[in-house]
C-alpha cells in the first residue's frame, strides 16, 4: 500500500474541529486585498472569494458584504447585483480553466447543508468530464493541482478585465 501525504488536510481537520473565531466572510470583506483572504473581486454589495477547501480548482463563493444568514435580508440593490456577478464568475472561470460544466448553488441553514449557516454564500464550482476519480470516491481525498494563492493570482486579472 502506498501512503499519500496530505499535510494541507491537517489545517482543514483542525479548523473544522475548533469553534471558529468570527466569520471568515466578514474578515475577507474587511481585508479584501489580503492574499490570505482569497478575495478575487469586490462589488458594491458582495465579494467573490475562493473556497479554501474547494471541490475543484477555481471553486468560487459569492457572499454578501454584510453578515446575512439568508438572502431574504438583502436590499433590492444587492438582489439586482447578485445574478450578474454570478454570471461574471462563470465567464471568468470559463476563460481561466475551460471547464465542461458547472455546479452552482446555495445551501441555507445548517439542515440545508450550509457550512457557514450564519453568512449565506453561493457556490460556483467548475466541473470537467471524468473529474470524479478514485481518490474522491474511495479515499475521500481531493487532488488539486494548484494552491489557492496561485488560483487567486490567475483569476484576479480576469476579474479586472471584466470591469473594463
Amino acid at each position: 500500500m502506498q501512503t499519500l501525504l496530505t499535510p494541507w488536510r491537517f489545517a482543514y481537520i483542525s479548523e473544522t474541529l475548533l469553534e471558529p473565531e468570527g466569520c471568515f466572510f466578514c474578515a475577507a470583506a474587511e481585508r479584501p486585498d489580503d492574499p490570505q483572504c482569497l478575495v478575487v473581486a469586490v462589488a458594491r454589495h458582495h465579494l467573490v472569494m475562493l473556497n479554501r477547501y474547494p471541490y475543484t480548482n477555481g471553486h468560487l463563493m459569492v457572499a454578501p458584504l454584510g453578515h446575512l444568514a439568508d438572502p431574504e435580508g438583502s436590499s433590492s440593490e444587492a438582489v439586482e447585483e447578485f445574478w450578474p456577478l454570478v454570471l461574471k464568475c462563470q465567464r471568468v472561470l470559463e476563460r481561466a480553466y475551460g471547464p465542461d460544466g458547472f455546479n452552482m448553488g446555495i445551501n441555507l441553514g445548517h439542515a440545508g447543508g450550509a457550512g457557514v449557516p450564519e453568512h449565506y454564500h453561493f457556490h460556483i464550482v467548475p466541473r470537467w468530464l471524468g473529474d470524479t476519480n478514485f481518490m474522491s470516491v474511495v479515499a475521500e481525498t481531493r487532488l488539486l493541482p494548484e494552491e489557492p494563492e496561485q488560483i487567486r493570482a490567475r483569476l484576479l486579472p480576469l476579474f479586472e478585465e471584466e470591469e473594463s
